[in-house]
């Protein structure tokens, strides 16, 4: 069942002001920072000596992270609170799956690995910067992209790009998270064997088979931006941008990576890409499917059913976003 989007009303309480409200801080201890308590410290520095009522939600296992979610929200719907996620794009995506549909403002304190969401929107990615700018932050309704009925803030995707992700985890347990060791880990998943999808994509009442390497749906206009796919323009408009990456060998998707890096990739004869507001994807009799949102893998029931959703949550963005940090 999806979820139902906020109206405009529904972006604020009318009785409560954003200033007013008590911050609910989700932190997630193992989001990729090196040094959780110092950055909880000064984001505590910050607000106490702004007089600002918070509270810290501090998760040290992820599985625990959905649950603490949800009690989150509910505590911030009764109050009049604003939940903020203090991690990456995953625990962002995660706390997000409990937010959508409720309308209570959320805030982010970016500390993972690319953070193209809190980029995006002029979130600096700097934990004291990013604490002062909710302190003077207004209220923006952002968009999002559904996959069945759950939420995705970057991208969403099935074949190679899971497997990518799960490698990229393996490869920071023991290396540490940083982009070097994302790319890293990215050369030595591309040089193994891979397999190639074959799907049925329903888009607009038009169906077609789709055979791939890996499908990329992307919401994030910046990320589109650093590896050269121009569909930005549809993301702004409210649709979401499908990529979809042809059957080929190994040093041809050497050449793809490497496309991405130099911010060409969108005009690589191996990919195709397409901007849509709905589409359906089934794969004969097989039931569920590997994908990956946000950077967190799992699997999902087929069909799957991606759409865009249009100001789907009220963020808390700098009021002043000149100052902000930038891309």
């Amino acid at each position: 069942m999806s979820t139902p989007c906020p109206t405009p009303r529904q972006l604020t309480a009318p009785h409560l002001a954003l200033e007013q409200r008590r911050l609910y801080i989700i932190s997630n201890s193992g989001s990729g920072h090196q040094d959780s308590d110092r950055s909880r410290d000064i984001m505590a520095s910050v607000l106490t000596d702004a007089g600002r009522q918070f509270e810290f939600i501090t998760i040290g296992n992820p599985a625990r992270l959905p649950a603490a979610a949800r009690d989150t929200a509910a505590q911030a719907r009764q109050d009049g609170g604003i939940v903020v996620v203090a991690g990456g794009d995953g625990t962002l995506n995660t706390v997000c799956q409990a937010l959508a549909g409720t309308g209570i403002p959320l805030g982010v304190i970016p500390q993972g690995t690319f953070n193209y969401f809190a980029r995006t929107h002029r979130i600096p990615e700097d934990t004291e910067a990013a604490t002062r700018c909710l302190l003077d932050a207004k209220l923006e309704a952002v968009h999002a992209g559904f996959l069945n009925d759950r939420l995705f803030l970057v991208n969403a995707s099935l074949g190679l790009y899971p497997r990518l992700l799960e490698d990229r985890e393996a490869y920071k347990n023991q290396l540490g998270r940083s982009r070097i060791v994302a790319l890293i880990s990215a050369l030595a998943t591309l040089s193994r064997a891979h397999r190639v999808l074959s799907v049925e994509a329903e888009v607009a009442g038009q169906s077609r088979v789709l055979r791939t390497v890996s499908l990329v749906v992307g919401n994030n206009a910046l990320q589109l931006e650093h590896i050269g796919v121009e569909l930005g323009d549809a993301l702004r408009r409210g649709q979401l941008a499908a990529m979809v990456i042809r059957p080929i060998g190994t040093l041809a998707l050497y050449g793809l990576l490497l496309r991405g890096m130099a911010r060409r990739l969108g005009s690589a004869e191996h990919l195709e890409s397409f901007p849509f507001t709905g589409m359906r994807i089934t794969r004969g009799r097989q039931r569920s499917i590997k994908v990956a949102l946000d950077g967190e893998v799992s699997r999902m029931r087929l069909p799957l059913r991606f759409r865009a959703a249009p100001q789907a949550l009220p963020l808390l963005v700098p009021r002043d976003k000149a100052s902000a940090e930038t891309r």
